[in-house]
């Protein structure tokens, strides 16, 4: 008996310790290079994220119950008024974990993009979390910044505020500049 109760633990704690070391190996990080992904635009159409390779992106990718919990970084961006031949800032709505609607939410997004003259995207099968390793993002604001290099030059998951803020925007102009 003690031997099975060993051998029952052994396997559990290395089991334990195998998917903890599988989950943070899927954690994005500053530094890891991402490829394109092909999502959906408003209507429902295929769309790659423009400008991916060839401008500074801020992408912020956001469950809709936690659709404005990056509002503050996001006014911030559009304020500094970027060159829009070099950086583009992007809103991708996790359509997977909502409840709502997926035809009320396009027609959310549709009077946003034109209201905001700004680029939102739809992921409705977990598209970017599973290519860029974010993880899970039910009820969750996802920011990251991705070079022309396509490599993330920042990511946080949750919201940015304060000092932080200023951080994404010294990153943005650095990456601008280059």
């Amino acid at each position: 008996m003690k031997t099975a109760g060993l051998k029952a633990v052994s396997i559990w704690l290395v089991a334990t310790v195998l998917s903890l070391g599988i989950a943070v190996g899927y954690a994005a990080k500053t530094g890891q290079k991402l490829n394109n992904v092909k999502i959906k635009n408003a209507n429902d159409k295929a769309s790659w994220i423009p400008g991916f390779g060839k401008k500074v992106l801020t992408v912020i990718y956001a469950d809709i119950q936690a659709a404005d919990t990056n509002d503050p970084l996001a006014d911030k961006l559009k304020a500094r008024k970027f060159d829009d031949e070099k950086y583009e800032g992007i809103g991708v709505a996790n359509l997977k974990d909502t409840w709502a609607p997926d035809a009320i939410v396009r027609a959310i997004i549709r009077r946003k993009i034109k209201k905001y003259n700004s680029t939102i995207l739809v992921d409705d099968d977990y598209s970017i979390p599973k290519a860029w390793g974010l993880g899970d993002c039910d009820d969750v604001s996802v920011v990251v910044v991705i070079g022309k290099d396509k490599k993330v030059k920042y990511v946080k998951k949750g919201a940015v505020r304060g000092a932080e803020i200023q951080k994404v925007l010294d990153i943005v102009a650095s990456e601008i500049a280059k």
